[in-house]
């Protein structure tokens, strides 16, 4: 029923005529979800199913946003030296035919933040767009809107928080709102006291004037992804968390559910010692939310109707020592620092709720009917060079891993978090999951990109559909999901656009 539910809702976007945009990070809907196909497998290093690529004057981590034939994303201004930290970013709009660029405006902000961090950087926004008009976040401190010319509608001084996913209500734009400032590019402790009217909330700014409409009530975590969601009786809702590292203020750590329309709190629960950095979806009514080793259910009225732990007796399908392929059963999975996902790493489609792990490199999934608990090893990095077979490396730990080298085309380093130079799982930030019909595509820092059959009966090596690069291991580095519009998924590392499509640059996968 999920699945149809899906189905549906994507054939009415195609009848409103947005079925082909991505316009904004988590595409049409806002859910990372879209009907459509889109190829399995591909290599920037070997030019194989790629369309084009252009080159980026400067590093930058959003999403690429998709409407009308043209791309929008944002880098930072040309840094010129090794940077660390840095403020003024560039808004792009790009032809999604050829990646050539048609015009960049620069919004300038006050507060720098760490440069290509592994958690968020002042470019991590991704635009959003209506059809007409394009807003922009700067995380250091500024909103801006621009027409499809690139012409400036309107511009304000406000702090979204660098892991806000931006999206569109009923012509709002709705963002999470910084209200205390970095330091030094980074948020310290000093704030966990911090009263209520410092808290990070929702808010809403009308997409032609700018105009705040409203503010959220209950407070929300700097690094929880909020998504719209829409209850059965049609209500427009949001789920947000809050709770997690460097002392946030905002009490009572927990979720709550709130009107998508008003800001206004419909319920709240308390979660001790919880970790909110993750996407909120609501299914069958009820928000799935990941607590410590549980998945929760929490209907309408903020109460848990059912749990499910997904770290004790769970299946373990793995590399073995020998090379071969093993099935652990009645595994009993640790946590790693209280954590038992990667930050950002959740995603809810059809009957089941995907997630990356914390200290293995292993992809989970939950079926949703069932509660069975199911986890399959992935290779932590693909190493492809011309000419040469390629090469996975299984361990988190191993030597064979390539570091990224956290360079632009200019040759210069731009990180201001060593931890940038990390795989995908653990303590980041890691890139959302996209959902394009049956496919599941899983990017990774170092540039990696996995796809699975979602809706494979088992979560096994054979629903693995590809294992694929977006450039040299070292070079490459992305914190941005893949988007899509009409048959091409799109990407971008710190150098370079990509766009990805089935029998572009050679032979197929």
């Amino acid at each position: 029923m999920r699945v149809l539910l899906q189905l549906l809702a994507g054939a009415g976007l195609v009848a409103c005529g947005f079925a082909q945009d991505w316009p904004q990070g988590g595409g049409s809907a806002g859910d990372y979800h879209v009907p459509g196909t889109a190829v399995a497998g591909w290599s920037v290093v070997h030019g194989r199913n790629i369309a084009w690529t252009q080159p980026l004057p400067e590093t930058g981590q959003s999403t690429v946003v998709i409407s009308g034939g043209r791309l929008f994303y944002t880098r930072y201004t040309r840094l010129g030296a090794p940077a660390e930290i840095a403020c003024d970013i560039v808004a792009c709009c790009a032809d999604a035919e050829t990646g050539q660029v048609l015009w960049e405006q620069t919004i300038r902000a006050k507060h720098p933040l760490r440069v290509s961090g592994c958690f968020s950087d002042s470019t991590s926004p991704p635009a959003v767009t209506d059809g007409q008009r394009v807003c922009f976040f700067n995380a250091s401190g500024t909103a801006a809107c621009f027409d499809f010319s690139g012409r400036q509608l309107w511009q304000r001084e406000t702090m979204a928080a660098g892991r806000s996913q931006p999206f569109l209500v009923d012509g709002r734009v709705v963002f999470t709102r910084q209200v205390y400032l970095p330091v030094n590019g980074n948020f310290g402790h000093e704030h966990k006291n911090a009263p209520p009217h410092e808290w990070t909330q929702l808010e809403a700014l009308d997409l032609q004037t700018g105009e705040s409409l409203w503010n959220s009530e209950c407070g929300v975590n700097m690094g929880a992804v909020p998504m719209p969601q829409r209850l059965s009786n049609g209500r427009q809702v949001i789920v947000v968390g809050r709770g997690g590292g460097h002392s946030p203020p905002e009490r009572p750590e927990g979720v709550s559910m709130i009107d998508a329309t008003s800001g206004q709190t419909i319920w709240t629960l308390p979660l001790d010692n919880f970790m909110s950095t993750q996407t909120y979806p609501v299914v069958d009514d009820c928000a799935l939310v990941f607590h410590g080793p549980e998945h929760l259910w929490v209907d309408l009225t903020g109460k848990v109707v059912r749990r499910v732990n997904f770290c004790r007796d769970v299946a373990v399908r793995r590399q073995g020592p020998d090379g071969a392929r093993d099935t652990l059963e009645e595994f009993d999975y640790p946590e790693g620092r209280g954590r038992a996902i990667t930050q950002q790493s959740n995603l809810q489609v059809g009957d089941f709720h995907y997630f990356r792990a914390y200290k293995h490199s292993y992809l989970g999934r939950i079926q949703l009917t069932t509660g069975r608990v199911e986890y399959l090893q992935l290779p932590v990095q693909l190493i492809r060079q011309p000419d040469q077979p390629d090469q996975y490396v299984w361990d988190l730990q191993d030597d064979a891993f390539v570091a990224a080298e956290m360079t632009n085309n200019d040759g210069f380093v731009v990180m201001g978090d060593q931890r940038s130079r990390t795989h995908t799982w653990g303590h980041h930030a890691s890139p959302i999951m996209t959902v394009v019909g049956d496919h599941l595509y899983l990017p990774t820092l170092s540039g990696t990109v996995y796809c699975i059959r979602w809706d494979a009966q088992q979560l096994r090596e054979d629903a693995v559909l590809g294992i694929s690069d977006l450039g040299p291991a070292g070079p490459t580095w992305t914190r941005a999901s893949l988007s899509y519009s009409a048959g091409c998924l799109y990407a971008r590392t710190i150098r370079q656009l990509i766009c990805i499509k089935a029998g572009s640059g050679g032979q197929s996968e």
